[in-house]
């Protein structure tokens, strides 16, 4: 068995596995630094969800026509209030033909 520098007999025979020559205490705290710093960032990014809320929908109407060719025409209006109080109004309008027969 030839003999490498800087490793026992045992490494020879075994192999060398550098993440098992850590010390284990030394290992061990840095997993957990690993886990303390993931479940920090995920309680963070899950508060930052909370805390900034949705829209509030004020008001919405919907109002359709159809035309004499069978397309029918939706307009929609909705009104939004953000939480830092910005009104939003949107306005939609939607028109759909018929198929056309065979």
């Amino acid at each position: 068995m030839p003999k490498l520098p800087g490793l026992s007999q045992r490494d020879a025979v075994c192999g060398f596995h550098p993440i098992l020559n850590i010390p284990p205490i030394a290992y061990l705290a840095a997993m957990k630094n690993h886990k303390i710093v993931t479940c920090v960032a995920m309680s963070a990014l899950a508060l930052s969800f909370l805390l900034v809320g949705c829209d509030r929908q004020v008001s919405s109407k919907t109002k359709s026509s159809v035309s004499g060719d069978g397309t029918v025409k939706t307009k929609e209006k909705t009104v939004t209030q953000s939480p830092d109080g910005t009104v939003t109004k949107k306005e939609e309008t939607k028109k759909t033909s018929p198929p056309e027969n065979p």
